[in-house]
């Protein structure tokens, strides 16, 4: 599998596409300026009190309050309201090496016995603001490495359970208990397998760094103050990502590509040459075809190249995907459930493409193609399961109910991905959207082989508007004779000044129109 990262960089954002064989897989955007970040740490002041949802509203300087509800305190926030008060009182020799924890909180516990109204705590940020909402934070601070996390005021040692091998979690634990610091729990990670000493002593010991600077900024600190900043996205992606199947970094900004080649050596892994300084004058995204997955990756419709198509409807908390078979080349086929299952199928691994690629979080409700046999739709529920496997966010895969529904849940803790596909339309002066004309000869290609080689059409006669016209008729290999060796079929081509831009219409030898396409143009 190859594995390729493209980053552009301009005043205003960062964009960064992970493409997995040559499939754009996720698409994230940073802006600059963003101060709300997952894993920032804030010194915050408690605002409100509300008792009939066991939580809290917390000031950090966004226009709207944080949400602290009481589960997310962490067992040990008396242990951390006991530093963040004395650190605040200016005592700087705070150390944990002998301090004694406080008891932790009861999870059946009140919120109101543990904080109270304008009370400083520290507090993290676990969901970006989304929507009309605020942040969602937690006072269980947690600062993340590439081996590990490190938790202050514990000192619990857990291994990630994608790590199998009983005698490397047993390994990873000893090793992490000889070096780590009183007072400090770790969180050891999937990438830790089979690492050495020296990598998880240095990972730690980066970890403490951040921790002491954390000390050093508290005592002088006031309300709202952003203590310690998550590094940026870039770098996040990196960190979690990378690993020796990496194969190309592309980036388009020379600083960021000097800071990408430092991050990869301090990771360990001596393969800085993979990342390659883009100089074109054509865009980073419009040269690697990244502009044009957007594009078709996007939207309430999302074709699959075997003519099965995905209606996608999103809602605050909750989001529909509908698999419809269109097009599929075995449509016709007299066993319909295992037509059925070839369809779902094939839209199983596009599904979970696209809950990446948005970064759809929530509620996932899935309406698959109905299958009457069980043993199909265990195989579906498998397939759905494996798919989902590459999705970093935190997942849950319900098997197929009565219905025909696979239900899914995934973490959420930015805002999805919504991406604006059409175009305005450049004869109506603006005033209507249509869909990207870059898809316009693909879609026309796509269903002249539908109609000659499912429909068995030998005559077909095309119209479209008098500017696709000339662009397909253009030069002597125009696309209408390239169509004349791809489809070994003449296909008539005529022009009509009152079609839409994008609006094309196939006809049959009696002149009968073809019920096959719809204008490109969005009512």
């Amino acid at each position: 599998m190859t594995k390729e990262l493209i980053i552009n960089s301009n005043t205003s954002e960062v964009e960064i596409a992970f493409v997995e064989n040559k499939q754009l897989v996720e698409l994230h955007k940073e802006k600059t300026n963003n101060k709300y970040v997952v894993g920032d740490v804030y010194l915050g002041k408690v605002r409100k009190i509300m008792p009939g949802l066991n939580a809290a509203f917390v000031n950090i300087g966004y226009k709207k309050d944080a949400f602290l509800h009481y589960l997310d305190l962490g067992p040990q926030i008396n242990s951390f309201n006991y530093f963040t008060k004395k650190t605040l009182s200016k005592n700087n020799n705070f150390s944990l090496d002998d301090f004694k924890l406080k008891e932790p909180i009861k999870k059946t516990g009140k919120i109101s016995d543990v904080l109270s109204v304008n009370q400083q705590i520290l507090v993290q940020i676990s969901k970006e603001p989304i929507s009309t909402k605020g942040p969602r934070v937690s006072s269980e601070i947690s600062l993340a490495g590439r081996y590990i996390v490190l938790v202050p005021f514990s000192n619990r040692i857990s291994v990630s359970q994608k790590i199998k091998n009983l005698d490397e979690k047993n390994r990873l634990k000893r090793l992490i208990k000889s070096i780590k610091p009183h007072n400090f729990g770790v969180i050891i990670r999937t990438v830790a397998e089979e690492k050495s000493v020296a990598d998880l002593d240095a990972d730690l010991k980066k970890l403490m760094e951040k921790w002491n600077l954390l000390v050093r900024i508290l005592p002088t600190a006031v309300t709202a103050q952003r203590i310690l900043s998550e590094v940026d996205r870039t770098s996040v992606l990196l960190r979690d990502l990378l690993n020796e199947s990496f194969n190309t970094i592309y980036v388009n900004d020379n600083f960021l590509y000097e800071e990408i080649r430092k991050l990869i050596k301090s990771f360990g892994i001596h393969k800085s040459d993979i990342v390659k300084l883009y100089k074109g004058k054509t865009p980073i995204f419009e040269y690697f075809g990244i502009n044009k997955k957007i594009k078709s990756s996007f939207g309430k419709t999302v074709t699959i190249k075997s003519g099965i198509y995905l209606i996608i409807e999103h809602t605050e908390a909750l989001h529909v995907i509908d698999v419809n078979s269109g097009h599929h080349v075995n449509a016709g086929s007299a066993d319909q459930e295992k037509n059925a299952l070839e369809v779902n199928l094939e839209s199983a691994t596009e599904i979970a493409r696209q809950l990446r690629l948005r970064d759809m979080g929530g509620i996932i409700v899935i309406d698959f193609i109905d299958m009457h046999q069980a043993s199909n739709r265990r195989i579906l529920y498998e397939k759905m399961k494996e798919e989902m496997k590459r999705d970093r966010a935190k997942h849950t895969v319900l098997p197929v109910n009565k219905f025909g529904l696979i239900q899914i849940t995934r973490q959420r803790v930015r805002p999805e991905t919504n991406i604006e596909i059409f175009e305005k339309c450049p004869v109506c002066g603006g005033s209507g959207k249509i869909i990207p004309s870059i898809f316009l000869i693909e879609k026309i290609e796509d269903n002249i082989q539908y109609l000659i080689f499912n429909q068995n059409e030998k005559h077909l006669k095309l119209i479209v508007h008098p500017f696709i016209y000339s662009y397909l008729t253009k030069g002597i290999f125009s696309h209408k004779f390239n169509w004349l060796f791809k489809f070994k079929k003449r296909i008539r081509l005529q022009q009509n000044t009152s079609y839409h831009f994008l609006e094309y219409h196939f006809f049959n030898k009696k002149d009968d129109e073809i019920k096959i396409t719809s204008s490109f143009v969005l009512k």
